[in-house]
């Protein structure tokens, strides 16, 4: 960083330039070669392929996992939507079957139902029965 600093402040001679020139250029050419080594089909870009090649399994892995865990979270959705539907079915059956139930329970349904048995409703009010004891002597 120092170095940047004083060329900032200072005006750039031909020697600097130059310097800078040779540098950008040596970078540039070091990038373009290994570039050409990494695609290669040389004994380098081999040896880098095979020292690569935990991290390319670990990827691999990490996308299995990741497509597995999709699939199942998909799964999971779908059951639970089915159950929501399956609970609203039995909510609707069980509010029909209460009110049908409470319908056959009314005193007139019991009368009717009675009524084929041969039963008749009483439409006189219940006797009440006493039971006088006797004292002994």
């Amino acid at each position: 960083m120092a170095k940047r600093n004083t060329i900032k402040q200072k005006e750039l001679s031909e020697e600097v330039q130059e310097e800078m020139s040779d540098e950008l250029e040596e970078k540039v050419e070091e990038t373009e070669n290994f570039l050409k080594t990494f695609f290669s089909s040389q004994k380098l870009s081999a040896y880098l392929v095979t020292k690569n090649l935990p991290f390319v399994a670990f990827l691999a892995l990490l996308g299995l996992v990741y497509i597995t865990n999709r699939h199942l979270a998909e799964n999971t959705v779908r059951r639970i939507d089915k159950l929501g539907r399956e609970v609203k079915e039995l909510s609707w059956d069980y509010k029909s079957l209460n009110a049908e139930l409470m319908k056959l329970t009314t005193q007139t349904e019991i009368a009717k139902r009675a009524d084929t048995l041969g039963l008749k409703e009483r439409t006189e009010p219940p006797i009440k029965l006493e039971v006088i004891k006797q004292e002994q002597k």
